[in-house]
């Protein structure tokens, strides 16, 4: 009889480590088997048809869990810090909003010991923090964990709920949100941080210096207790995340580089002989990046992973857990740093166009302006959404209006190209204002005219055409801009492309890269006008 023998997965960390009977190895001393009782009797399951049933962690969360909390013949931490890298779906989330509960107040320091084992007990003074690069991350924990919350967690140790801080035993103990200040974390002391998503902790969105904040804080607690554990997909190489940082680190552990041996990283991985034009190959990949997370359907990740709009690379680091290189970068972010000259400042009264991409309260807002003399860009304007008395996030409108009012005041606007999508009523006042002929509705969903104005200010950057202020938030954008493939082809039967985030709920924006593209389209429409540094005659343009 011949046995089919299924490719394995890719593993690395403890919690994967077999012994020569095939069972899994655990580590000697841990809390997590009294953790593992105490989130039974406390925590619920927060969600899906079993919400409300006592927590229950899966067998491979169980083992990663049983890791984390070893400690050594004194009670101390085996592990100083620590990633969890998992598929999209696997439940990281949720997990880490466990950790969090256990760390809160829960039986996560070592106390005794008994019969050879490790009692833990709970941290007094705990701190944890959930922290992210976007107050979109951090609400994924913190609606989360008060779903997990028992009556009896709540009644027993005085649990108070708040948006972005909830508070234990009088405020003794608290679980704090807290997104990319560095500035605003130096010289905190928490007990616990949870890193959440750091494949998008970059250096032009403040995540390396969060990180860098955060380990100088935990490694000042008084009793040495205080880890840090980051939860991510596999990350994106050459992006330079957090989440490659910890990856290479555990690359140089496992090949002997580095003598660090307090550091856990787990990750698994889909075979590497999984083929995404496969669907049998692909079916078996998914199952294996799954693990035991049984929720997770592999036909729908199938159906995602067959939607044009998902790229080979984010299937591949999304829904198989692997390390892949991005094929589907629209701008080259190394020309793109080339051209920054950051001490240029556009005179009053020159010859300008505009471009606007602007959102209500989900993405971000950017105004971005090109110098018809020079082809230099910067940022006119860049808006983030806030939070309004009643709780919503919204785009300062005013605050838009005035910044584009006074653009219009110190600079000669040849052109003023702007998506309608959520701003049409706005387009009309300024339209009104500073004339049809100026303020352009340019929409950006008719797809083969914005295919053509991106592969142009994809040119200009590729040759230098252009300059621009180097401002962080504009590099961001364009590093963060994904191809999303169109059907259309071009003159020499190329499928063109525009441009999405790498996908709909991503805290990485791209608004200041569609407003540079469309300020440099209204560019290039006044050079083609004869406009000049000089003049800023109105012109004609067929759209």
């Amino acid at each position: 009889m011949i046995v089919e023998v299924k490719p394995a997965p890719v593993t690395a960390g403890p919690t994967w480590q077999r012994d020569k009977h095939g069972k899994f190895v655990l580590p000697t001393h841990t809390l997590g088997w009294d953790i593992l009782g105490w989130t039974a009797e406390y925590l619920l399951q927060p969600d899906g048809p079993l919400a409300g049933d006592p927590w229950k962690f899966t067998q491979e969360q169980a083992r990663f869990l049983l890791w984390w909390y070893a400690v050594d013949e004194r009670g101390r931490f085996i592990y100083r810090s620590g990633m969890l890298r998992r598929m999209k779906g696997w439940g990281k989330d949720p997990f880490a909003a466990a950790i969090c509960g256990v760390e809160f107040v829960g039986p996560c320091r070592f106390d005794r010991w008994e019969n050879g084992q490790p009692i833990g007990e709970r941290h007094y003074s705990a701190w944890i923090q959930a922290a992210a690069v976007s107050r979109e991350q951090t609400r994924n924990l913190m609606t989360i964990f008060p779903a997990m919350m028992s009556p009896k967690m709540i009644a027993e140790f005085g649990v108070d709920v708040g948006k972005e801080i909830i508070y234990a035993n009088n405020g003794r103990q608290q679980i704090q949100a807290v997104t990319s200040s560095p500035r605003a974390l130096e010289g905190g002391r928490a007990t616990c941080v949870i890193k959440d998503e750091t494949h998008h902790w970059l250096g032009s969105n403040e995540g390396h210096e969060m990180s860098k904040v955060i380990a100088r804080n935990v490694a000042k607690s008084r009793d040495g207790s205080s880890r840090v554990l980051s939860i991510s997909n596999a990350h994106a190489p050459g992006e330079n995340s957090d989440a490659q940082h910890d990856y290479e680190t555990a690359q140089k552990i496992a090949q002997g580089v580095s003598d660090t041996a307090d550091f856990l990283y787990d990750s698994l991985e889909a075979p590497e002989t999984t083929d995404l034009d496969d669907d049998e190959s692909l079916m078996i990949g998914l199952l294996a990046a799954r693990g035991d997370s049984d929720w997770v359907s592999p036909e729908r990740l199938l159906a995602e992973i067959r939607d044009p709009r998902t790229s080979p690379a984010m299937a591949h680091r999304f829904y198989l857990n692997q390390i892949v290189a991005e094929e589907d970068k629209p701008f080259d972010l190394e020309k793109w740093n080339i051209l920054v000259r950051a001490a240029y400042v556009v005179p009053d009264g020159a010859a300008i166009t505009l471009g606007f991409d602007g959102s209500i309260g989900r993405d971000h807002t950017a105004l971005i302006g090109t110098e018809v003399g020079t082809a230099h860009q910067w940022v006119v304007g860049y808006w983030e959404p806030t939070e309004t008395d009643s709780g919503e996030m919204r785009i300062p409108f005013q605050e838009v209006d005035e910044t584009v009012d006074a653009v219009f005041k110190r600079w000669k606007v040849w052109r003023f190209n702007a998506d309608p999508f959520y701003w049409r009523d706005m387009l009309a006042v300024w339209a009104g204002r500073y004339g049809a002929d100026v303020v352009v509705s340019w929409a950006t969903t008719i797809y083969r005219k914005m295919a053509g104005s991106l592969l142009a200010y994809r040119n200009a950057i590729q040759t230098g055409a252009l300059t621009h202020d180097g401002d962080p938030r504009f590099t961001a954008c364009i590093q963060n801009a994904h191809k999303h493939m169109q059907q259309f082809t071009d003159d020499d039967g190329n499928r063109m492309w525009i441009i999405q985030k790498e996908r709909p709920d991503s805290p990485l924006k791209i608004d200041a890269a569609m407003a540079g593209c469309l300020s440099w389209e209204a560019y290039t429409a006044a050079i083609a006008a004869g406009v000049t540094g000089e003049t800023a005659e109105i012109g004609m343009m067929l759209v």
